[in-house]
């Protein structure tokens, strides 16, 4: 347990920044998810569409410290290559 006052106040400082990092992940995750099940449900529109929402969120991740930058790039390039494969249907 903390003993000084700044230690408890880092431990009260600590629980607040998960508590606020938990709810971004969470925001996040539900982003992508929705991508996801737009992509298994094969409709380009609305995949394209949970993409474009998606972004702004997964960006805001790196800025904000809970995600590295280059995983959300390769996640967004992962998503944007299988909304695209998507939409063009295969000859």
């Amino acid at each position: 347990m903390a003993n000084t006052a700044q230690s408890k106040k880092r431990a009260r400082q600590s629980e607040t920044r998960y508590a606020v990092n938990k709810a971004r992940r969470s925001r996040i995750r539900t982003f992508v998810r929705k991508v996801e099940e737009a992509i298994a449900s094969g409709n380009a529109e609305a995949a394209l569409a949970a993409l474009r929402a998606a972004q702004p969120e997964l960006d805001r991740g790196v800025t904000k410290g809970i995600l590295h930058a280059n995983t959300v790039s390769r996640k967004m390039s992962r998503l944007a290559a299988r909304v695209k494969a998507l939409a063009t249907p295969a000859a």
